[in-house]
């Protein structure tokens, strides 16, 4: 695939005050703000000047683990009860939750707001706040209430990644690899020739963001090509999904879920779409350096292989994977039973590529 020229016009890379303060001069009835207990402590503080004084500041618990409808409630009282209109306008301050959920509940409230996206985590930047899906969690299943809806600007600004732990500049990472293994090969192999924590980031991000907007343009709604965005997530999601019910200490990341999700699925991409057996143990060998601690447990195994049939992408009985054909090309609706799931985590646990 060859990439866009530009970054979609309401996509900005540039430093978030001065871009806000463009954005916040045409017109609205009121502003409101969207943090979670993070965001507010390190990120708001940075956009202060830049907010009208009479803004609605609205702040949710952080995690996962609150991307719910009970949430979302409270966030829609608080628009209510500010006597928020349909020309308000509303920013979403943080990582892909707040992003994904702060998006769902002004596409939703009296029939839509505007809303503009502030990633600032790399996920976020990357993946998360891009091609306008929007969601929630529900009865353990990742993103299974939502819908489309476009940010009306996505401001970008890498600052604020100095602002995150170096867990969750990795995480947002897993995605970076994702979209260069599914649309470019060069990428992939120029990530591999220095240290992950070394690459510059806004290249990094605008490369990223350009492979997905351009698969996002051709399928903005998911009916084909736009679902080899999933690679890794189909296991992936069963696994976050599982772990979000656990103790805090065994929950996982976004990204570190979609990096096991990523080898596991590589092994399926040998096994049904023709993977190279010695790309996929690259893949393997990479993703698994730059997350060596293990990412689900033999015992672990039936609970994550309960999940798949709530699966997004699933059809009928079938189970549907997005798969690599080779590094740099990815292929959808590619259907795996069960018992090949089983093997695709036993062979990740067991570390089969070594």
């Amino acid at each position: 695939m060859s990439l866009p020229p530009n970054l979609p016009e309401h996509v900005l890379l540039e430093p978030v005050v001065p871009t806000l303060r463009h954005l916040l001069s045409a017109p609205y009835s009121r502003l409101a703000v969207l943090t979670d207990t993070n965001t507010a402590l390190h990120c708001y503080p940075l956009l202060r000047e830049a907010l009208p004084a009479d803004h609605l500041h609205i702040c949710v618990p952080a995690g996962e683990e609150h991307k719910i409808l009970e949430t979302c409630i409270t966030i829609w009282q608080a628009m209510t009860q500010a006597g928020l209109d349909r020309k308000a306008l509303m920013l979403n301050l943080g990582g892909g939750v707040i992003t994904d959920m702060g998006g769902f509940c002004a596409a939703t409230y009296k029939r839509g707001i505007r809303f503009i996206n502030l990633p600032t985590t790399l996920l976020a930047q990357v993946d998360a706040s891009i091609g306008g899906k929007l969601g929630i969690d529900f009865e353990g299943y990742k993103n299974h209430i939502g819908l489309f809806d476009d940010a009306e600007a996505v401001v970008i600004d890498p600052h604020f990644l100095k602002t995150l732990p170096e867990r969750e500049r990795r995480s947002g990472y897993a995605e970076v690899v994702k979209h260069a293994l599914i649309a470019d090969r060069e990428q992939w192999e120029a990530l591999q020739q220095q240290p992950w924590q070394e690459l510059g980031w806004r290249s990094i991000i605008e490369h990223s963001i350009g492979i997905k907007a351009m698969i996002v343009a051709r399928d903005p709604l998911e009916r084909g090509l736009r679902k080899i965005l999933n690679f890794g997530h189909t296991l992936g999601h069963a696994l976050e999904s599982y772990r979000l019910e656990q103790t805090p200490e065994k929950r996982l990341l976004h990204g570190e879920a979609i990096a096991a999700g990523m080898i596991c699925e590589s092994w399926l991409s040998w096994k049904k779409a023709g993977l190279p057996e010695a790309e996929r143990n690259t893949i393997a060998r990479y993703l698994s350096s730059v997350w060596p601690e293990p990412m689900v447990l033999e015992e672990e195994i039936p609970a994550v292989l309960d999940r798949l049939p709530q699966d997004k992408k699933n059809e009928g009985q079938q189970v549907l994977y997005s798969l690599l054909q080779q590094a740099g090309e990815a292929s959808y609706n590619c259907a795996a039973s069960q018992d090949e799931a089983r093997q695709a985590l036993e062979w990740y646990i067991k570390k089969g590529w070594q």
